[in-house]
């Protein structure tokens, strides 16, 4: 998501200060004012961006997705809320500096919903913001924590101090659903069963989906995330009633995604061999999240049907990337 943005910001003249854990590419490195190799969780970086730059708008991507988090949950915990805690107080910062408040877009997800049990889940599927926000991973935990965070730096931050700023800081967030892109290989997300089938069976390779024929949680295709996420951002503040909003685009099985991936490639090899641990993580998010305020609020509208994402978008990009293979 991080390099498709800076795409869009950077053909929108906007200067960019990027930080990733890794060099970036040089393509994506020319695009940006500056570009620095650390970690989020490093005080000593952010208080030399605050020393360097006024900041007038953060995009937080960094995080520790949700299958690694369950591996080692106190490194996630350190990385997704911490590293957030270190980015919102330099937001604040930033904004008591320069007296000015800081835009901070929060991509949070739906592993922040948990539902109780797979019947809660088929009983109720169309799930609005405020409902079933007991999530059942460390990464759904945290991106909770983040969401409250925003909400109180945003609304409350400091609220006893006699030299307090009001408002320093303009938080949105979005809950993403499962992600697909043609241009990233998936990189170890619960909801990655999807984008791994197309790309496993794109190389000619057998592909075992961990999760049953019949899951079905919401996903959209990574253009239309960068799209929600600019769009939200460039959003009037007036017109927001929420600090947190759904997003939707359409809702596959795991079958939906096979019966698509035989057709573009009759040969495809692919078996349904559930991991009960992961199986579990995506019972406990929804089948489809309500995204009627996005709607309302900021004129958030999907681009794709499951369908047309796949002929459209995926096939003719995977095709290309792999041609050669």
């Amino acid at each position: 998501m991080g390099h498709g943005l800076i795409d869009r910001l950077a053909a929108a003249g906007r200067p960019i200060v990027a930080v990733d854990i890794r060099e970036l590419d040089a393509g994506v490195r020319a695009k940006c004012r500056s570009a620095y190799v650390g970690d989020i969780c490093d005080p000593g970086l952010l208080e030399r961006l605050h020393a360097q730059y006024e900041v007038g708008e953060i995009f937080h991507l960094a995080a520790l997705l949700s299958t690694r988090g369950e591996f080692a949950p106190e490194t996630a915990h350190q990385v997704n809320v911490g590293g957030t805690l270190n980015l919102l107080k330099l937001a604040a910062e930033q904004a008591r500096s320069h007296g000015q408040g800081v835009k901070f877009m929060f991509p949070s997800s739906i592993a922040a919903y948990g539902m109780p049990t797979l019947a809660d889940k088929r009983a109720n599927r169309l799930v609005h913001e405020d409902r079933f926000l007991h999530p059942h991973t460390m990464y759904g935990i945290n991106k909770l924590a983040g969401e409250e965070l925003g909400r109180y730096y945003q609304d409350h931050y400091r609220k006893l101090a006699q030299d307090r700023m009001p408002r320093p800081i303009d938080f949105r967030s979005i809950r993403f659903p499962g992600i697909i892109s043609s241009d990233t290989v998936p990189s170890g997300g619960t909801s990655d069963y999807g984008p791994e089938m197309i790309h496993a069976v794109a190389q000619g390779e057998a592909y075992e989906c961990f999760v049953r024929p019949d899951t079905r949680i919401p996903f959209m295709t990574m253009p239309e995330a960068i799209d929600a996420l600019l769009r939200l951002s460039a959003a009037p503040k007036e017109r927001l009633t929420r600090t947190v909003y759904n997003v939707a685009a359409f809702s596959p099985t795991a079958s939906d995604f096979e019966r698509l991936v035989r057709g573009a490639y009759p040969g495809a090899q692919v078996t349904f061999v559930p991991d009960l641990g992961r199986q579990a993580i995506v019972d406990s998010w929804p089948e489809e999240c309500d995204d009627l305020a996005a709607r309302r609020d900021w004129d958030w509208s999907p681009t794709y049907t499951f369908e047309s994402a796949f002929g459209q978008y995926l096939m003719p990009k995977v095709r290309a990337r792999y041609a050669t293979a």
